[in-house]
């Protein structure tokens, strides 16, 4: 399984702007074959500070996300939205245990 773990940043201001545009990415990723979460998570104190999560089953599933219309589209929104820094790490990782 394949984790990517990370943050995005936009302007505080732009934030109500992003939103829609990050809930049609975030909808779309989570509706294709290999997705087993997508998730965008404002933070509590660091006000533009996106968390991001997601899970894949495969590097195939991931590599069809990164070819996909969505991602393109929400790429082209970046500079609009005034998204510079992007810290995202893939991991590959193993079946999740409860603890």
């Amino acid at each position: 399984m394949l984790l990517i773990i990370g943050t995005v940043r936009l302007p505080a201001g732009r934030l109500d702007v992003a939103r829609p545009i990050m809930a049609s990415m975030v909808e779309a990723s989570r509706a294709e074959a290999g997705c087993l979460e997508y998730s965008y998570a404002e933070d509590v104190v660091d006000s533009g500070l996106i968390h991001v999560k997601e899970r894949w089953t495969n590097r195939a599933a991931l590599d069809e996300h990164f070819k996909s219309s969505h991602l393109a589209n929400w790429r082209a929104n970046w500079p609009a939205l005034g998204i510079g820094e992007r810290n995202l790490y893939l991991y590959e990782v193993d079946e999740p245990k409860p603890i």
